[in-house]
């Protein structure tokens, strides 16, 4: 699916979060969303998944806007997966896919949750309540959440935040391979320069609600005159003037 976003602006009474952003995301292609704490990268992935209603511009999935066309049809191919959003702690792992599954009307449920829970390492931990999970188990059940549906676009919010290096590995190796397997069209946001460099294919830089800079990771290392993408990021994040 292709996602496009023109001319979008949140306001919260005074304060704009987001100010007049634009940009799209080819059918499967993988967009890094980057940008310090407060850019306002969350208030727009909430806009996107139709949490947020926006105080003006739009967003297309497909050509067709999301707040205007058939909004259950359009998000039922959508999901989303964050470590800061965490699913009820009294369910078990099964009962918690059980519930988003058939939320989205997942035909075969039991069938595709154990296929997910096979990919993902978590046969074991099915039965086992959410809440007493590890940090790295709960990012996988929430990763698989977000892949019960078999979704067409992917936000992803950091999804390997505060994972040890192994099964930060684990988890990005997986989303390069599903992406191969699957249909799917991705939106990363991440503090993890290196796995930018390593999903996207194009990146886009906030700062203070704006879209500052935007082009492959290698364009931007080479236009800003830096080794790699962190140093790049902390020259346009420290910057007092806007880079675009």
């Amino acid at each position: 699916m292709k996602l496009e976003v023109k001319n979008l602006t949140k306001e919260f009474n005074s304060v704009v979060a987001v100010n007049d952003i634009n940009f799209s995301i080819e059918k499967n292609k993988t967009l890094g969303l980057l940008g310090p704490n407060g850019c306002g990268k969350t208030t727009s992935i909430g806009m996107m998944l139709g949490l947020i209603k926006p105080s003006s511009g739009n967003i297309f999935i497909d050509g067709k806007d999301i707040n205007k066309s058939e909004k259950n049809l359009l998000l039922s191919l959508i999901n989303f997966s964050s470590p800061y959003v965490e699913l009820p702690k009294k369910l078990t792992v099964k009962q918690n896919l059980e519930v988003y599954g058939r939320l989205y009307g997942v035909k075969n449920l039991k069938l595709r949750i154990g296929e997910i829970a096979s990919d993902l390492n978590l046969i074991n931990y099915l039965n086992k309540k959410t809440g007493e999970l590890s940090s790295g188990q709960k990012n996988r059940v929430s990763l698989a959440k977000s892949l019960i549906n078999k979704p067409k676009l992917l936000f992803l919010d950091e999804p390997t935040a505060s994972l040890d290096p192994d099964v930060g590995d684990f988890v990005r190796n997986y989303i390069e391979q599903y992406k191969k397997k699957n249909e799917l069209t991705i939106l990363l946001a991440s503090h993890n320069m290196s796995e930018v460099d390593r999903l996207c294919d194009n990146v886009i830089m906030m700062k203070e609600g704006k879209i500052v800079d935007k082009g492959t990771c290698k364009e931007l290392i080479e236009k800003h005159g830096r080794k790699n993408l962190e140093d790049t990021f902390l020259k346009i994040a420290r910057s007092n003037n806007e880079v675009a």
